[in-house]
């Protein structure tokens, strides 16, 4: 896990001024804000990310398109279009991602304390994801799913997806809600 220097907020997402290092606010449980970007396409379908299998958290699982904590003094929009160049080798620009909402989520896999803010992106691609270049630190594959199969997989297999709880369903109406409405 490659660690760096986050900004600290507190429960309600109100930064403190304070910085640390990404492992020790995993160690002491403290509040800080990471990014997702959720990429579909016109389909309806997601572009999930299976994680590395030597991945600290969630290892060799089914997670979101792409995702990272927001470096200190960075504003999650620069941190999303960043992970899509480390992850994926994906280059956008600002008005491509489009902000959702801002998730309060909290998990306690293993030795972490993940107490967590998901600034949710969304970001529309119909290109072809064969030519893409893998960070292979990160990432193992990934592949568009269809949201029924998401859906059912995490009601009969929900071993394979990271826990995400009830924000996987908020992604799951959010895109089929975008799809219908061409967005």
């Amino acid at each position: 896990m490659a660690d760096e220097l986050i900004d600290i907020c507190d429960e309600n997402n109100n930064l403190l001024g304070l910085q640390k290092m990404k492992s020790v606010a995993h160690q002491d449980g403290s509040w800080h804000r990471v990014v997702h970007v959720w990429i579909y396409n016109s389909s309806g379908e997601i572009l999930l990310q299976l994680r590395s299998k030597e991945k600290a958290i969630f290892p060799n699982m089914w997670d979101v398109s792409v995702a990272g904590h927001i470096g200190s003094g960075e504003t999650a929009l620069n941190s999303g279009l960043r992970e899509l160049i480390e992850e994926i080798n994906l280059t956008v620009s600002v008005e491509d991602l489009q902000f959702s909402h801002i998730k309060k989520g909290g998990q306690s896999p293993k030795d972490f304390i993940n107490n967590e803010f998901y600034y949710a992106y969304f970001f529309k691609f119909d290109g072809d994801i064969t030519g893409l270049k893998l960070q292979k630190e990160e990432v193992q594959e990934i592949r568009f799913f269809t949201t029924d199969q998401i859906e059912t997989e995490l009601k009969t297999m929900p071993e394979k997806y990271a826990t995400h709880g009830d924000y996987w369903y908020e992604i799951i109406n959010e895109v089929r809600e975008r799809t219908k409405n061409n967005l």
